[in-house]
């Protein structure tokens, strides 16, 4: 049977979305990149956030339409959206045929009539989303969270940590290798809580120590998510020491005030957070810092936030995600007092991305004429220019190293480039046939 995939949502979801299309395969269903080739079409969703509900409720109505004009059989719509709002939404989307929680593939499986458990092909290799790219793969540890974060509706929708075990994780990590993977981005809803549900503590340096012996020694192994009250001097230490893991973190504060901390169920450990920011940089001032910031919290007066532009200051992280509160239904933080008005929020928003601009021109400036590997992704053969990503820059979410003279590249290759121009967000380089200088570790 010929089935159109839409995933939607975040990394950890595109996860999911490639095991549920390796599942189906070996099923001996065919995924078809055009909705008018399949008899069926499956999304799996996101409900993080009410926008990303409204916009995923919108993509099951443009299935519906597929259908009503029959040029789909049947609709099924699976992961966060079901597990949050699934009596609402079968009364609202009746022409749907089968709605399946996330991790649910058996029953996705079975409707489709293959006569065996998904559990039959529990060795499939995972299959490669469109959008997504075969040299660079995500690795999602396990699932669900236990912090409890007051604005937060991954425990609602996902429940309580479950790790994969290590053995698991670093099978599935040489399988992407072997498929062509050259990078491999961890993540988790918190990368430093990783293994605590199965080991009894937290377990990130053995799974890191075990990827680390496992993988070839040019694997960059990128570490996204990770919460800041739960990373030690001693963790970035480690680091230091790993052949694979790259010189990034990804370090979601939400915020820098103490006692908006305290409210969002966080320790308030603004000290802390500073500290392990200045350590990362003190042993190499070429780590490179992302993190997240949330504006407009219930309670967040000028004060509180000045402190925030205050540490973007003092800690110049090199990547800043940023987003307006949004008060989600069955979270602690929607009934908090003080909600800020939501013009305030976005007075503040841009303010916030204004200061980080200025900070990242900075940071990419330090790297005028260093040599960089970069991972070639985008080719533009008629302006003669590549765009490719070095160790500092995330898929999707961060900056990306445009090369000149590169329209004779192909994408997933690693080439060597002297940066030679700085942008807020971006860098230019030339190609180099020398090896990229070693960055201090």
């Amino acid at each position: 049977m010929n089935i159109y995939f839409v995933s939607m949502g975040c990394a950890k979801n595109s996860v999911d979305s490639e095991h549920l299309i390796g599942l189906l395969t070996a099923a001996g269903h065919d995924v078809v990149d055009d909705a008018g080739d399949a008899q069926v079409g499956v999304i799996n969703t996101c409900a993080f956030i009410q926008d990303a509900v409204k916009e995923n409720v919108d993509a099951i109505l443009d299935l519906e339409l597929l259908k009503e004009r029959g040029e789909l059989e049947k609709i099924i719509v699976a992961g966060c959206i079901v597990n949050r709002y699934e009596a609402e939404l079968r009364q609202e989307l009746p022409t749907v045929d089968l709605w399946a929680r996330a991790e649910e593939w058996d029953k996705i499986i079975d409707f489709l009539g293959n006569g065996a458990p998904a559990s039959c092909f529990s060795d499939a290799p995972r299959g490669l989303l469109p959008e997504n790219r075969p040299w660079s793969r995500y690795l999602k540890v396990g699932e669900g969270c236990d912090t409890f974060c007051s604005y937060c509706t991954i425990p609602l929708i996902r429940g309580r940590l479950r790790s994969a075990p290590i053995p698991r994780l670093v099978d599935e990590a040489r399988r992407l290798c072997a498929s062509g993977a050259l990078e491999l981005c961890l993540v988790g809803q918190d990368l430093t809580a990783y293994g605590r549900d199965l080991y009894g503590k937290p377990a990130v340096g053995e799974l890191l120590t075990a990827l680390d012996e496992a993988l070839p020694p040019e694997t960059w192994v990128r570490l996204l998510y990770l919460h800041p009250d739960r990373i030690e001097h001693e963790f970035l230490d480690f680091l230091a020491e790993t052949k694979t893991v790259l010189p990034y973190l990804d370090v979601p504060i939400q915020h820098i005030d103490d006692g908006i901390l305290a409210a969002m169920n966080r320790a308030p450990a603004s000290a802390h957070i500073k500290d392990i920011f200045s350590y990362a940089r003190g042993k190499n001032p070429f780590f490179t810092l992302r993190t997240t910031l949330m504006v407009g919290f219930p309670g967040e007066t000028e004060a509180r936030f000045q402190r925030v532009l205050e540490f973007l200051d003092e800690a110049e992280p090199d990547h800043v995600g940023a987003f307006v509160y949004s008060p989600e239904e069955g979270t602690k933080a929607a009934s908090l007092p003080n909600q800020v008005p939501r013009r305030v929020k976005e007075e503040r928003y841009n303010r916030l991305m204004e200061a980080q601009s200025r900070i990242s021109r900075e940071r990419n400036d330090l790297f005028l004429g260093r040599t960089l590997q970069v991972l070639v992704e985008e080719i533009d053969r008629e302006s003669d220019l590549a765009w490719g990503r070095s160790y500092r820059d995330a898929p999707e979410v961060d900056g990306m190293v445009c090369l000149e003279a590169g329209g004779s590249l192909v994408p997933g290759m690693r080439v060597d480039a002297t940066i030679t121009d700085a942008a807020e967000h971006d860098l230019f380089a030339r190609l180099e046939n020398a090896r990229p200088e070693e960055l201090p570790r």
